[in-house]
């Protein structure tokens, strides 16, 4: 939707992320807090209430606070579970060795639901250790398999690329009517790229927050490496690849989502692309999905508090969303996951602005204490 030009302003938007990821996730690990147990709760709920604290505004740093919790808890069932089980499911389900057969239907939709959420639900039991020992391994294997796969395609479309890139950026600014014009095609590029980095939304900085280290800045600069690496170069590779096969030209036709990549993948690489891209996207899903179960899980204590169970109730909660959203339509599950992922936004970049000096001053004091090691 929006057309080659929505990638204009995706790779922007993406660039501009990496600003905003720097900001929330310094400001996730100084206002951090060190539980009893040893465990980490950080996260735009907790500068939010202890940054505007500072500033002498404590009621409007608890409500924004509370209202990001909430909205986080509701991006994390969204966007975080929902979405990735929706388009895993419908990617795992169009496999043709499927075709005509109980897992091609709803049935089979229930049954995938449920075996992602066992396996989900196995993994978050354990904690943030768990995770980060899954998506370890997880990532970077998935990465590298698209990216080799993606640039298979563009190599095979190699003199189509300059007019990919023509489209692109004539797209940006007189696109057709239809979508909305000029302004919706830039929403367009701006909520894909939002989705993809989850820069400005804070959900990253809650993850960022258990890092060990005493020096925020540090995983501030480390963390806005993510929007360059996961919007400017894995999604505006996918758009390239759309673009030179033709498959955009599939949306209004039946075909969405996921259904639209693995037709480009397909007109390259044959049916052998369905099988690569099913395991890419699975992977990706999976490990979206266990690494929000912790931010929604961070929010959630937040609201009601540390203990066992609590922690165990929304675990199951979460894990139920994920059968809902395989069972679900996709046009159903991207309109909740939006919306609350938009909700996300609006208290964090008021936090954003309101605690950027604060952000500055480290920043500040971080590179002179560099440039003193670096005289000694």
């Amino acid at each position: 939707m929006g057309g080659p030009g929505a990638t204009f302003w995706m790779i922007l938007a993406g660039i501009l992320g990496m600003s905003s990821k720097f900001v929330e996730c310094t400001l996730g690990v100084k206002y951090r807090r060190i539980n009893p147990d040893g465990s980490v709760s950080g996260g735009p709920m907790y500068y939010l209430k202890e940054g505007f604290s500072q500033k002498k505004l404590p009621v409007i740093g608890k409500v924004l606070a509370v209202f990001f919790a909430i909205m986080c808890i509701g991006g994390s069932f969204g966007g975080g579970n929902m979405y990735q089980a929706n388009e895993a499911r419908n990617q795992f389900t169009s496999l043709s060795y499927f075709e005509g057969t109980f897992v091609a239907g709803d049935g089979g939709s229930v049954l995938f639901g449920l075996v992602l959420a066992i396996l989900i639900g196995v993994v978050i039991i354990g904690g943030i250790k768990s995770i980060a020992k899954v998506t370890d391994k997880i990532v970077p294997f998935m990465c590298g398999l698209y990216v080799v796969c993606a640039i298979g395609v563009l190599m095979a479309h190699f003199t189509e690329l300059p007019d990919a890139f023509y489209s692109i950026f004539s797209g940006a600014f007189s696109p057709e009517a239809a979508f909305g014009g000029f302004l919706g095609v830039l929403v367009q590029g701006f909520k894909r790229a939002a989705f993809s980095n989850e820069a400005g939304i804070g959900s990253a900085a809650i993850a960022h927050s258990a890092v060990k280290t005493d020096e925020p800045v540090t995983e501030g600069l480390v963390a806005l490496l993510e929007p360059f690496i996961d919007t400017v170069v894995v999604c505006t590779m996918t758009a390239l690849v759309i673009i030179v096969t033709g498959a955009y030209t599939g949306v209004g036709q039946g075909i969405e989502g996921v259904e639209i990549t693995a037709s480009a993948f397909s007109s390259v690489f044959g049916s052998g692309a369905n099988i690569i891209l099913t395991l890419a996207v699975v992977l990706f899903a999976f490990s979206t999905a266990i690494s929000w179960s912790y931010y929604g899980l961070k929010a959630w204590t937040f609201l009601f508090g540390e203990g066992k169970v609590k922690e165990v109730c929304y675990k199951i909660i979460f894990c139920l969303f994920t059968i809902l959203g395989s069972i679900l339509s996709l046009k159903q599950v991207v309109g909740f996951s939006d919306s609350m992922i938009f909700a996300m936004c609006l208290p964090n970049i008021i936090g954003l602005y309101m605690l950027s000096p604060i952000v500055r001053e480290e920043l500040n004091r971080f590179m002179l204490k560099i440039k003193r090691v670096k005289k000694l």
